[in-house]
């Protein structure tokens, strides 16, 4: 499932930006959104499958996207002010 692999690609993007699930809630969200989507797809519930892959996906955007507008954990390349 196309939107699954794309979840797994947004939370690896997120993780090497240095966010982790204890420090981004997003993050946390969206790991576990993709554990229910994959529990969903082990139950060949397909629809809330998908809508679970895509609902990681969104939170992994969305914590990656905050990380680097300057809303990242502290230490990381998104906190630090340019000169």
């Amino acid at each position: 499932m196309q939107e699954l692999s794309d979840a797994r690609q947004a939370i690896a993007a997120a993780t090497t930006a240095g966010l982790s699930p204890s420090s981004s809630p997003d993050l946390y969200a969206a790991e576990a959104a993709i554990s229910r989507a994959e529990s969903h797809l082990e139950a060949r519930e397909y629809v809330r499958a998908r809508l679970a892959a895509q609902a990681a996906k969104r939170h992994a955007t969305e914590a990656l996207a905050t990380a680097t507008h300057g809303e990242g954990p502290p230490g990381t390349a998104a906190t630090t002010t340019r000169q």
